[in-house]
């Protein structure tokens, strides 16, 4: 049943709803040590990143989030994932629980970017992608009073407890589920604890068969779930970002499937997924052939897609692309979008020269105005 919360909140503009998830971080104290709980095997190379997939479930199952609130989750993961330097390949918000197929880089070799005569301001700019600028201000001024004071060594020391915030996929998944669960609880006017004790994890093998296998997986949850027949028709996983244009999803699925990093298009990386997501999630039907004992695609569906090797129509990946962006988009012609970014001048920022974006996917001369960031158009 869907909240009180939600339904009341129905008239009002997405944007206005996530300014809670959209703000900085101020000054609150950062995250605090973690400790006990569930033991997992984390990869311990010398050199080398690994993959994980990780779940974890509201207590009991019983919280069901509706569409604003898993569209909350999905940008707080893609915050943390910027902030902390762990890659999201892909993922799936589900109504009581979310899956993420991360990958963790060796943390020494990610550091060395903060590293030389500029790594402190490196470092500072790398905050940015999380804390407010009154928040940063503050810091320098208490680095330079330590250095000033001949405390060096305490100001070291401060820097490099923010630098053990990252690369480390047990504090990622645990400021991701404490960042959301402050705004849901804010939201619902609820308190105490959303998620069911802490994250499952499990390692993957970084390249091959097993992680193309396992980002199907989570991809396919909502069609296994019945919620829908095509994966791309769930707005909350990474293969519907994907093709709603996002470069950092469709960055990561070439990761799973070993493609270039940028050949989503280039490199056939959109069609092979397209493949393996209906040939893998086909549906299961009993001995009798009657009754379908594990939901899926549809077997007429997923001959039709391989037939097709994977393509999906221009027409198709224009609605993907309209549907994705539901929220403040336009599309029409160029002058048409140029003039409604005119008319709306003040929503935008003073960098943004001209409002049309040419819809690559279409073979029409379509542009599209990007999301506003206060209210969409109406």
């Amino acid at each position: 049943m869907k909240s009180t919360q939600s339904a009341d909140s129905q008239a009002i503009p997405l944007e206005e709803q996530l300014v809670g998830v959209n703000a900085k971080t101020g000054l609150y104290p950062g995250a605090r040590s973690w400790s006990g709980g569930r033991f997992r095997i984390l990869g311990k190379g010398p050199l080398e990143s690994y993959c994980y997939h990780v779940m974890s479930r509201t207590c009991g199952g019983e919280v069901v989030f509706d569409e604003v609130e898993k569209e909350a989750l999905r940008r707080v993961i893609w915050r943390m994932s910027e902030f902390s330097g762990v890659k999201v390949a892909t993922y799936c918000i589900m109504g009581n629980h979310f899956h993420l197929l991360a990958e963790v880089p060796h943390r020494q070799t990610w550091l060395q970017r903060f590293e030389g005569p500029d790594g402190e301001t490196r470092l500072f700019d790398h905050l940015r992608t999380l804390y407010s600028r009154a928040y940063l201000g503050l810091l320098r001024d208490e680095l330079k009073d330590l250095r000033e004071r001949g405390m060096a060594v305490l100001a070291e020391q401060r820097v490099d407890a923010l630098k053990r915030r990252f690369c480390d996929l047990s504090l990622f998944v645990k400021e991701v589920k404490e960042r959301f669960s402050r705004w849901f609880n804010k939201r619902r006017g609820r308190r105490g604890t959303l998620w069911m004790d802490r994250f499952k994890s499990v390692i993957v093998e970084g390249k091959g068969e097993a992680l193309r296998t396992m980002a199907a997986y989570i991809d396919l949850n909502p069609v296994r779930a019945g919620l829908v027949k095509d994966p791309k028709n769930y707005r909350w996983c990474g293969y519907a970002e994907a093709l709603g244009g996002s470069r950092r999803a469709q960055r990561g699925l070439c990761k799973a499937l070993s493609k270039p990093v940028d050949g989503w298009k280039s490199a056939g990386a959109a069609e092979a997924y397209r493949c393996l997501l209906h040939a893998e999630g086909r549906e299961v039907k009993d001995a009798q052939n009657e009754n379908v004992v594990r939901r899926g695609v549809s077997v007429e569906s997923a001959r039709a897609v391989l037939a097709k090797g994977g393509k999906l129509s221009p027409a198709e990946l224009v609605h993907l692309r309209v549907r994705y962006f539901s929220d403040g988009i336009a599309l029409g012609s160029k002058a048409f979008v140029e003039g409604l970014f005119m008319e709306q001048r003040e929503h935008f920022g003073p960098k943004r020269k001209r409002g049309s974006r040419r819809m690559a996917e279409s073979d029409e001369p379509f542009y599209t105005l990007r999301q506003l960031r206060t209210r969409p158009l109406s």
